[in-house]
């Protein structure tokens, strides 16, 4: 299918309804809102907790322990949690299991196992049971109450003195959206020289934006780009508020985590110099230092209790 661009009359037309559209929903949101109960209100049965219970030691406790303490994963209970749902419909929890749950499996689990689940996890949070099982109909009805707000700041000054917003993903998720693609760039650099490969045929049909993109840039582009990613996004391992994969906060005050955050854009600098200069054959010796700098954070942070994190002690 072509993409026809939209004229000036097309596109005011277009906002139009959108902003009506936008309206709309507001107001439906607004007056559902009202209408919301509280989780706190007896919402699910304990039948189906225990089943959701059942469900829970099966898919899920390898990775949030079988208290719902966190070990891989974040907890399930207390503070932290309760924090990040603060006011957010029961709906976008259920959501969130069926859609992104188990980790190594999304998408396996059906809307009432998920909702089992859900339930477990508000008899493991202590609120009360009632008599009625939660369903869907009732689900956009239903809300975590307002929790206390985090003891740390939304955003503080860091050491370099810029403020930082606050994080939007745990570290791992920061890690595998940056610093992973952007390192593997880097490294592959010691297999394939960059300005001795091909360019890539444009993208075919149906169209991919990702594969297009991967034209885009070719050769050492690429590589300037992923040295400056490296470089510029060290400092986002600094941002106060952060938290690990299983929910404890990232160590950014102690002196050993700053230490390797500045190891890891000193690389990133010495990967652009190299990279703009064309230097091939630099990166043999950059990709060690790579490794190290990633490597020397990973074994006092990441890899405590079992390689990846699989114990409870990451973080600490």
């Amino acid at each position: 299918m072509r993409l026809i661009p939209l004229g000036p009359v097309a596109i005011r037309c277009t906002l139009g309804v959108a902003f009506c559209a936008y309206a709309l929903v507001g107001a439906f949101a607004l007056t559902g809102q009202a209408q919301l109960r509280s989780v706190t209100e007896g919402v699910y049965s304990a039948g189906q907790a225990a089943r959701g219970q059942q469900m829970y030691q099966a898919q899920c406790a390898e990775c949030h322990g079988n208290a719902m303490e966190g070990t891989i994963g974040p907890p399930m209970v207390g503070d932290s949690f309760l924090s990040n749902w603060s006011e957010r419909p029961l709906a976008n929890l259920v959501d969130k299991i069926q859609k992104t749950m188990p980790f190594n499996l999304p998408g396996s689990l059906s809307r009432p196992q998920s909702t089992d689940l859900a339930a477990y996890i508000l008899q493991a949070g202590k609120f009360p049971a009632g008599q009625a099982e939660l369903s869907d109909a009732v689900l956009v009805q239903i809300a975590f109450p307002t929790a206390k707000p985090s003891t740390t700041p939304a955003a503080t000054a860091s050491s370099a003195g810029a403020s930082l917003p606050p994080p939007e993903g745990n570290l791992a998720e920061l890690m595998r959206a940056i610093a992973f693609p952007n390192s593997n760039i880097i490294f592959n650099v010691q297999l394939k020289d960059p300005g001795a490969q091909p360019k890539k045929a444009p993208a075919a049909s149906p169209f991919d934006y990702a594969e297009w993109g991967s034209t885009v840039y070719p050769g050492w582009l690429a590589i300037d780009q992923a040295a400056v990613a490296i470089t510029e996004t060290a400092p986002l391992l600094l941002t106060p508020g952060r938290r690990c994969q299983n929910g404890r906060p990232v160590p950014v005050e102690r002196a050993d985590w700053k230490q390797y955050v500045a190891a890891l854009a000193e690389v990133g600098k010495m990967a652009h110099r190299a990279s703009q200069a064309r230097e091939y054959k630099a990166f043999i010796d950059i990709s060690d230092k790579l490794n190290d700098a990633c490597a020397n954070c990973h074994k006092v942070y990441r890899d405590k209790g079992g390689t990846e994190g699989s114990g409870a002690t990451r973080c600490q």
